[in-house]
């Protein structure tokens, strides 16, 4: 083959989910089985596939990905040839039980709302907001469970005190005329293993989006101010400014604006199950 060396050939794998549909993202690795060394360290691409050149001989393979099972199989990579992906699935990982059904209150000391945004085309700004209330009415199938959030617009932090009173300003979020955030899902769709994707309707600035949270549910344990149940999960989304009509535009000399086009939401949620004796949490 043009370009490729004499005693080399081509590793090809084909990556899948559990249904057998192409799984892109999952970490492989090859580690020669002659030498221990690691050769290849990389991510399957949209379709599922890694093409990875190697020198003649046989390979350790390990897929992972976060939520399945590690599949591990032997490659033997012969010198000279490109043969057909080897198919490697990965199955479902033991899924934390689901919470049981009922009312589930956040718990904001133990739960974080933050974001990052790209400042001035080269490092990101992170912040928070401080103050928020909501729950999750779990149904007796989770598919038909229920998410609401009210975030008060006036908490963000940045850590710099003009900063912050700028994004309260017009120019921004304009606490004054819309002083929330809120929240409400539609939708409990289920991926794998503790994989789960939210999808609901942000209203921000007055206007409403549909968003979809990307969601690990982590399990749920008695524990925290008086050994109540409590369930968590970690939910991310990419949200644009301008879907909202945060317009503010700013520019450098060069031509790069100061404030990126797009915002990276982060959730770390606790909520508590709601009984006659749930703690109130402290303030």
């Amino acid at each position: 083959m043009a370009g490729l060396p004499a005693d080399a050939g081509f590793a090809v794998l084909q990556i899948t989910d559990p249904v057998g549909e192409p799984l892109p993202n999952a970490e492989i690795t090859l580690t020669s089985s002659e030498t221990g060394r690691r050769m290849v360290r990389t991510t399957s691409d949209p379709y599922g596939l890694v093409t990875a050149a190697l020198p003649h001989g046989t390979y350790a393979v390990m897929a992972t990905l976060e939520g399945l099972q590690p599949a591990h199989r032997t490659l033997d990579v012969i010198a000279g040839t490109r043969p057909a992906p080897q198919s490697i699935q990965l199955l479902s990982g033991q899924t934390p039980e689901l919470p049981q059904p009922g009312v589930w209150l956040i718990d904001p000391p133990h739960t974080a709302i933050r974001f990052v945004a790209r400042h001035v085309g080269m490092a990101n700004v992170h912040g928070r907001f401080t103050r928020f209330e909501g729950g999750i009415r779990v149904a007796e199938q989770v598919e038909d469970s229920y998410l609401e959030i009210s975030i008060e617009a006036a908490s963000i932090a940045t850590g710099n005190r003009s900063r912050d009173d700028h994004l309260r300003s017009a120019d921004f979020l304009d606490v004054e005329r819309h002083p929330y955030l809120h929240f409400a899902s539609n939708r409990f769709i289920h991926r794998s293993g503790s994989k789960w994707t939210v999808q609901g309707t942000l209203t921000l600035h007055g206007v409403s989006r549909t968003v979809s949270l990307d969601t690990n549910y982590l399990g749920a344990v008695n524990g925290g101010y008086g050994e109540e149940l409590r369930c968590a999960a970690r939910a991310t989304a990419e949200l644009h400014r301008e879907d909202y009509t945060l317009n503010w535009r700013n520019m450098l000399a060069r031509g790069i604006a100061i404030v990126g086009p797009t915002v990276q939401l982060e959730m770390d949620v606790q909520a508590m199950y709601r009984t006659h004796d749930t703690p109130t949490p402290p303030q």
